[in-house]
């Protein structure tokens, strides 16, 4: 009956994700369709780096989330001390973790661009721990999968990554994490679609 169980629950996860880009929950809310506190949303990111779209479009419809959360994605992608490299790295992490297509494919180029190695981001698409890695991206890796496996992480593990990041960078790496498994969260449960393909999309994995 164990196995059974196990079966079913394996079965189901795999054609929710099969067809989990099947439609668009919380699609764009046409201008005119919009409350002033959405409009300011919007006004708002678009004043900044970033465009209204991906996880920001379902988190519009509670506005003054949606300001929190943006603001919290623009100090993670000009101010936190990882940097850009590393915090690509943790990103494409989640994403391959909770096979999230939008957040993988923006963060794909945004990675090769930063200095990861075509190689490294290949093996995590693939589900593969990569080979060959700097000491700051292998630390970084394996503090961001061991996290997620034991939901902590080692003595050992924490040890290393304050010697390389310092306390600063084990607090942004810890809620880099959590940020971007939220927005995963977000994406997959609004089914927000990939609108300007920019990378190979994620396979699913057993």
């Amino acid at each position: 009956m164990k196995f059974r169980s196990s079966a079913f629950l394996v079965s189901a996860s795999l054609a929710f994700l099969s067809s989990a880009w099947a439609q668009d929950r919380m699609p764009p809310i046409p201008a005119d369709k919009m409350s002033e506190a959405q409009k300011k949303a919007v006004a708002d990111v678009q004043s900044g780096p970033f465009q209204v779209t991906g996880p920001l479009i379902p988190l519009l419809r509670d506005p003054k989330l949606a300001g929190e959360v943006y603001a919290l994605a623009t100090y993670f992608r000009s101010d936190n001390p990882l940097g850009t490299r590393l915090t690509e790295l943790a990103i494409l992490v989640v994403a391959r973790e909770w096979t999230q297509q939008f957040e993988w494919n923006s963060h794909y180029p945004r990675a090769i661009q930063a200095g990861l190695k075509p190689e490294t981001v290949t093996a995590i698409a693939e589900g593969r721990r990569p080979i060959g890695l700097p000491e700051d991206e292998e630390i970084v890796y394996d503090f961001c999968t061991e996290l997620r496996q034991n939901k902590g992480v080692s003595d050992a593990t924490y040890a290393r990554a304050l010697k390389k990041l310092g306390e600063a960078g084990v607090v942004d790496l810890t809620v880099l994490n959590g940020y971007y498994v939220t927005l995963a969260m977000v994406l997959n449960v609004s089914r927000a679609p990939v609108t300007s393909p920019q990378a190979p999309p994620l396979r699913v994995l057993p």
